[in-house]
């Protein structure tokens, strides 16, 4: 039987480091680029307005795909998706999924749903996003046994 993943140091938090680049990056670059093109065309300031809130807009949409992670504490998890947060007590927390195919974790949870968690995802770091998984996985199963050892 191999090893046990080491349990990370808490708090840990997930992210996917170099898509949260790229797109940061070709958030201020469109923004650049149409802004500047708004001021070397001959434009009134209506229409140099609406080029730079159009690039701005763009960098914003870019910056709220760039905001995930997956934050993991004593107390339980936040998983910071594009459109909120949610805050998630170990507790809630029933299996940690990252299966061939997936395009992020998801989190069964006590409820009866799943939640996305894409603050973990296998896009350009296949390899930290499975180790990732696999720590936010061993973090949860020794939560639910400290638990079941608490409780029982």
């Amino acid at each position: 039987m191999p090893d046990p993943t080491p349990l990370p140091d808490l708090p840990v938090t997930f992210r996917p480091g170099r898509t949260r680049v790229i797109l940061l990056t070709a958030g201020a670059v469109i923004f650049l680029v149409i802004s500047g093109i708004a001021f070397l065309l001959d434009l009134g300031p209506g229409e140099r307005l609406s080029f730079v809130v159009t690039g701005a807009l763009i960098f914003w949409v870019l910056t709220r795909f760039a905001r995930v992670k997956v934050v993991a504490d004593e107390s339980g998890v936040t998983v910071v998706n594009i459109a909120g947060e949610r805050r998630l007590a170990w507790a809630e927390i029933l299996r940690v999924n990252l299966r061939t195919g997936d395009p992020w974790v998801f989190l069964d949870l006590s409820d009866g749903t799943s939640l996305p968690a894409l603050g973990i995802q296998p896009g350009i770091a296949r390899q930290q996003a499975v180790a990732d998984a696999q720590a936010l996985r061993a973090l949860a199963e020794a939560r639910a046994t400290a638990r079941d050892g608490d409780g029982g």
